[in-house]
Formats: C-alpha cells, structure tokens, sequence
C-alpha cells in the first residue's frame, strides 16, 4: 500500500520538519510543491525532522501543473472549508493527501473543482484551524487505520520489563 503526502507550498519549517517525520515513521511518500516559504536546508526543518531524513521518500514540485503532470491517483484536499467529515471517505491504494498553506489553505479553485474530494477534519466553529503538522499526522493514520496499519509494527517492547509476567 502507498500513502501520498502533498504539502502545497508550506511556508514554517518546523511544520514541515514534524511532517517529514511522521512521513519516516510511517512509510508514505512525501510531495512537495513549490514556491516554500524557507530552504530545506534550514536548520529548523532539519531540527525538526532529526535524524529521520535518510529514511524519507521525497520529491519536489515547481506548482500544481508540474505535480499533475507527474502524478496520477486519487486525490483529497484537506480544508475548513470542506463539507464532508475526512473519516467518511475511503481512501484506495496510492492516494494522495494534499494539505495547503499554513496562512491561507489550498487554493479555492483547486477545491471548487474538487468539491467531492474535499474532506475536513470536525473542529469547533469558533477557531480557525489545526496546526498543520497535526492534521497531517491525523490524515495519516486515519488512512492507515483504514488499511490495517500495513508494515507497521503494532505492538512495543519495554525495555527493562517482560510483558509476558504482568497480569
């Protein structure tokens, strides 16, 4: 199975770092569209991402025409703006994730044209949004979750105890 991340145009690279880590751990692949709002070179986005970034399947975009021209699947764009509930969806194999602008989401044209794929993640009407790194996160590990969690180790160890002599 293959779980796509797209950030569109991520502009804090400490959001961008925690993303690049949760896309380590779990095995999805990670877009990126341009322009960005830092180097990836910046020290925070590696801060952030630590020592995750050799295990990353990443690929860079210059806009949405180039990331098109490239890619074919089913896509979802997470957005407030959203009408149906990001765990009503199915999610198939090799879809895509797109996430947007920290300060201004994905562009609207892009959502109007999608309407059906757009998906949002329930919040309280009074607040603007979720960080990004954490919605991200949830997106994930709903479409993992959906999946049955596929190549991940499911269970932990302790690792001065034995569980099997707990009660």
């Amino acid at each position: 199975m293959e779980l796509n991340i797209v950030l569109a145009q991520p502009q804090i690279p400490q959001n961008t770092g925690n993303i690049s880590r949760t896309c380590a751990v779990t095995g999805a692949r990670l877009h990126m569209i341009r322009p960005m709002g830092f180097e990836i070179d910046d020290k925070k986005l590696k801060r952030a991402g630590l020592d995750y970034w050799k295990y990353l399947d990443i690929t860079y975009y210059d806009g949405f025409e180039d990331f098109f021209g490239r890619n074919a699947g089913e896509c979802f764009y997470f957005t407030t703006k959203a009408e149906n509930r990001y765990t009503d969806v199915k999610y198939p194999d090799k879809c895509f994730l797109f996430f947007g602008r920290e300060d201004a989401g994905l562009p609207e044209e892009l959502l109007f044209r999608n309407r059906s794929r757009c998906v949002r993640i329930p919040m309280l009407p009074t607040l603007r949004s979720l960080n990004l790194s954490n919605s991200v996160a949830i997106a994930a590990y709903e479409v993992l979750r959906q999946w049955d969690f596929p190549a991940l180790e499911s269970a932990g160890k302790l690792t001065k105890y034995d569980w099997s002599g707990a009660d």
